[in-house]
């Protein structure tokens, strides 16, 4: 999986990128060598908005993109979070092709048995 990881109004340093890297390793062995993941880290300006931290994660599969924003008050926060709400819809999203193959072969085994 590569990953791309943009700061916007934030500085993204070594460390920041580290902790990406280690919350979105798991979801990595999941997916495919050929799938993107863009990481989007901006902070609000505005000083009436008190969960000012934003990370978005957008995945790129071959099918299908999925999407998660989060915002928080710290950071690292807002960046596990989004990790886990990615790691969820990953998992979904296998469940279902999986259950998508196991339909067709057994509709195709009821095909097999009326012919």
């Amino acid at each position: 999986m590569q990953i791309e990881i943009v700061g916007r109004g934030f500085e993204v340093d070594g460390e920041c990128r580290e902790s990406i890297r280690k919350r979105f390793d798991r979801v990595g062995r999941q997916v495919s060598e050929h799938s993107r993941l863009e990481i989007v880290l901006r902070e609000e300006t505005n000083p009436a908005i008190r969960e000012k931290y934003v990370a978005e994660a957008t995945l790129r599969l071959k099918r299908t993109t999925l999407h998660a924003e989060e915002r928080s008050e710290k950071m690292d926060h807002s960046i596990k979070e989004v990790a886990l709400d990615i790691r969820r819809q990953v998992k979904r999203h296998r469940e279902l092709r999986r259950k998508r193959t196991e339909t067709r072969r057994l509709m195709a085994r009821m095909r097999n048995r009326e012919a």
